[in-house]
Formats: C-alpha cells, structure tokens, sequence
C-alpha cells in the first residue's frame, strides 16, 4: 500500500516540491525514513508515531518506509511530519483517498496530536503557486504569512484530527482571509535629534539614493541614537519588497505567529561578535543570516573595527551585488541582501581625536586603527560622514527638530525621481548604479567636472571612489530637483568622504 503527499521544503530561501511517499509492507512494525533526511527529520519517526496514538489512530502493524524525493537533496526541520503522518493514514486507509496532488502539507507535530508551526510557510506557498498546487495545509500559526499568495487557497489547522476532518469532508475549514496590511507604528523619530545638521543630512542623502554610510565621531556623539531613525525617513515598502523581505523573514523563524506581511523596512544590528554565517550566512544547508535579513532594510554595524577582518570582507559582495552567493557540495544557494550598509566608528582608539577632549592616539595608532577596516570596504561606503559631540546650547534648545515625516517626504519625492530615470531597468535607485550607467545618467556641468578632477587627484581617491562621489551627487542633485550635477552638489559629495583625507599629527606622545 503507498501513499505520496505533497510537501516543500526550503533551500535557501527559496522552496522547492518535496514528494513524502509513504508505503506500508509486511514485516516487522518499524518506520524507517530515507531521502536524506538530517536531523529533526530522523526524529521525526518518534514524533509521528506519538501523535497519531495519542489523536486516536491506530498503527498498522506493518514495515513502513517513508522516501523524501528528490532523494539527493539533504532535507532538514520539522515542516515533514504531518505530511508524513497523513500519508501512514492515507496508505491504511484510515484516511481514505483525497485528491492529495492538488494539495500540499507543511507542519510539525507535538507528541499530543498539535500542529506547530514551522519556518518557511511564505516560501511553499510561492512554491505552489508556480507549480498550480491549489491549496496549501499549514499550521495554524503560519496561516496569516502563506495567505499572502493569494493564488493558493491556504488552511491553517492547530490539530492533527483537524487535518484529518478536513481532508476527508467531514469537517471543511474556512479558507484563511488576506489580511490588509496596515502600515507599522512610527518608530524613533529625529525629531530627538538634536545639534546634528551635518549627520542628520548625510543621512537624508543616504537615505534618498539608497547610498552606504558611515558615521565616525567620539563616544556618546549620538551615532548610534541617529542610525536607528534611519528607517523611519526610507520610503514605505512596495508590495514586492515587503514580499521578498517576509519570506526571508519567514525562512530564518523571525516571523511573529500570525503576522504576514512585514510593513516597516528591517533594521538589523548584530553585535560586532557575530561570526562569518551569522552575518551573511550559511551552514550545511545553507540559512540566510544578517545581510540577508537586512534585505530592502538598513544594516547597522556599530563599533566597525572591533568586527572580524573576515566578517567584514564576506560584506564586499553583497555590497556590489545585491545577493550572497553560497556553495556546498551538493548544492548552490543565492540569498538576496539588498540592504543599506550604515556603520559606526570611533575616529582612533581613545574615541576623542579631532573633538574638544585631548586625544591619547599617536598618527600611527589612528592609522593602524582605521586599517583594521579594509581599503576595498571603505571605498563601497559612499559617504563617510564626521559625528561632532552636540553642544549644552543645542540639547538644552526647546525648539523641536525637523520630525521624520517631513524628511521622508524629500527622500520619497527624489526616489520617485529616480524610478522615472532608471524605468525599465533592473536600477532603481543611485546607489546600484554600475560604472556605465554612472556615465550616462550622472554626468557634471563642466565647472563641476573641474572641482571634481582636481579633489580626485589631490586625495589621491581610487576609480570606485570617483564613481561614488558621483552618485551622490546625483542624489543630492535629486534632492533639489535639480536635472544637472552642479558644483556645490560635488563639494558636498566630497565632503562626506572624510577617511579619504590623510591623518593630521597630534601634540600627544605615542602611548602604543
């Protein structure tokens, strides 16, 4: 007697159809499970066969063999046993026959009969689609974030008996509703912002062409308070990128039961502990890490120095590309991490060189300090952006500062600027330009090339460099509503590349 259920599972952050057949032969009772399963799926034997004694079904005193196909590719998490489950009914005939091609199963089982939820529940339901599966079986808890495909008519059951009554017609479930998605609560505003006009505008030019920043200045300067406001002056997200960022958000188990779709860009701050996978990540099979959760978002590293040398350069690609590329032995993986890069430092190791405190750090230790973030990193962050401690009179003014809304608007009208430039091309903001579009669409008034040749060759900046500055400046062009990159639109682009600009000598001795 055989039975095959249709199931997913996850690779990457993509799913991919995973047939669960099920086949019942004389011998002695044992279940054995084959396809490569790791893990939670081996134990999953214990789990199944628990939960269908204590929901009220007896075991068929047979062999079982359970075959997860495609068999050549390693099958990991708990998503396997209801499916696994429902086709032991299906193949004793306990369950009876259900037209089991047109419907998928995802769920993990609890010992009592329980329907748990698992990760990944967005990406099957994207998978079905594709594949013109018609409905989906999910926890309950996952119901909400699988319906937002609204071409899979999606169920979410909390029991195993549920399931059973379901599929048999006994008792139909209300297929789950698509939830509006209302926008997110406001988060910190700038409004707290105070005595910050440099920073504060360097942000806004970042946060309207997409652009990558660094802010470096002394301890307690507000880098910190500044980059977690970031989000909330980025343009609102499109339904596609709120979808791409959920199912990422889905894959990892970030998700809160019952959300579904995300309303407000991620913002991911990991601490500068985080290993290599932990920030682009990877594994046997290979989890999206903290780029990847980033994606369409902000990701903030604070301290950068004091991140691994080899954390830092496993950025430089997801910089340039926009994805994460992984290879294992029996597959290959793309993770998206689109995200924008803001990072904080001290300007030297005492974190008081260049501010009103005397500084302890010699030229060399400052040069050996900033060296422990690579050249190549430094030259994919646009601006670099100098943080001064605010003054007693600018946090002691009742004046409110410029609110988040208002900025947002700015930022919002040049990215539109910018999708009317770039329709019909994968560019959809200044940031991904490549080094011909930056020739074509970003190109200076003749008095702006001038300023902008003699900076180059008495900073001595790299050919990326150059480009870059450009970039910006075709922001902050765009920020004006400017159609032409002026000279003043160069200087400010210049201004913000301060780790360009050799280390001055200080009157302290070297304490190294």
């Amino acid at each position: 007697m055989l039975a095959t259920i249709l199931s997913g599972a996850v690779l990457g952050v993509d799913a991919y159809p995973v047939r669960v057949e099920v086949d019942l032969a004389r011998g002695l009772p044992s279940m054995s499970v084959v396809g490569l399963p790791q893990g939670a799926v081996r134990e999953g034997r214990e789990r199944v066969t628990a939960a269908l004694t204590n929901s009220g079904f007896e075991l068929p005193p047979k062999r079982v063999t359970v075959n997860l196909a495609p068999a050549d590719v390693p099958k990991g998490g708990s998503a396997f046993d209801l499916p696994i489950a429902l086709g032991l009914l299906t193949a004793s005939g306990a369950l009876g026959r259900w037209p089991t091609g047109d419907t998928a199963v995802i769920g993990e089982l609890g010992l009592d009969g329980a329907v748990r939820s698992v990760h990944g529940a967005l990406a099957v339901a994207l998978a079905c689609r594709e594949l013109g599966v018609g409905a989906l079986l999910v926890p309950a808890p996952n119901a909400a974030e699988a319906a937002v495909v609204e071409d899979v008519a999606v169920y979410g059951v909390h029991t195993l008996v549920e399931a059973v009554r379901h599929l048999s017609g006994a008792a139909r479930l209300e297929r789950e509703p698509v939830r509006s998605t209302r926008a997110a609560p406001a988060g910190p505003d700038f409004a707290d912002v105070r005595g910050q006009g440099v920073a504060r505008r360097a942000l806004e030019i970042a946060a309207a062409g997409g652009h990558n920043a660094l802010l470096v200045g002394p301890p307690g300067a507000g880098k910190s308070m500044m980059a977690r406001r970031l989000p909330s002056i980025l343009p609102p997200l499109t339904r596609d990128e709120a979808l791409e960022a959920t199912r990422v958000h889905s894959v990892a188990g970030r998700l809160p039961p019952g959300s579904a779709l995300l309303t407000r860009r991620p913002f991911r701050a990991p601490h500068h502990t985080v290993s290599d996978a932990g920030l682009v990540g990877g594994g046997g099979i290979p989890r999206p890490g903290e780029a990847s959760l980033a994606h369409h978002g902000v990701l903030f590293l604070d301290e950068l120095p004091e991140f691994r040398r080899s954390a830092l350069e496993s950025l430089r690609q997801p910089l340039e590309d926009g994805s994460i590329h992984i290879g294992r032995a029996r597959a290959a993986v793309r993770l998206p991490a689109r995200f924008m890069l803001v990072a904080a430092m001290n300007p030297c190791p005492c974190g008081y060189h260049g501010s009103e405190r005397p500084c302890a750090c010699s030229p060399t230790r400052i040069r050996n300090y900033r060296a422990r973030v690579s050249g190549p990193l430094l030259d994919r962050i646009d601006l670099h952006v100098s943080v001064r401690t605010p003054t007693a009179e600018a946090l002691s003014d009742g004046r409110p500062a410029e609110a988040s809304a208002a900025i947002r608007r700015r930022v919002t009208a040049a990215r539109e600027r910018q999708v009317r430039r770039y329709a019909g091309t994968p560019v959809f903001g200044n940031a991904q330009l490549d080094a011909r579009g930056t020739r074509e669409h970003c190109r200076p008034s003749d008095p702006a090339a001038v300023m902008l040749e003699h900076s180059i060759r008495s900073l001595g900046l790299s050919g990326r460099a150059y480009h870059r500055i450009l970039r910006v400046a075709r922001t902050i062009a765009d920020l004006e509503g400017a159609p032409v990159i002026e000279s003043d639109h160069v200087a400010e682009a210049i201004q913000h590349r301060t780790l360009d600009r050799p280390v001055r000598s200080e009157p302290a001795e070297d304490v190294a």
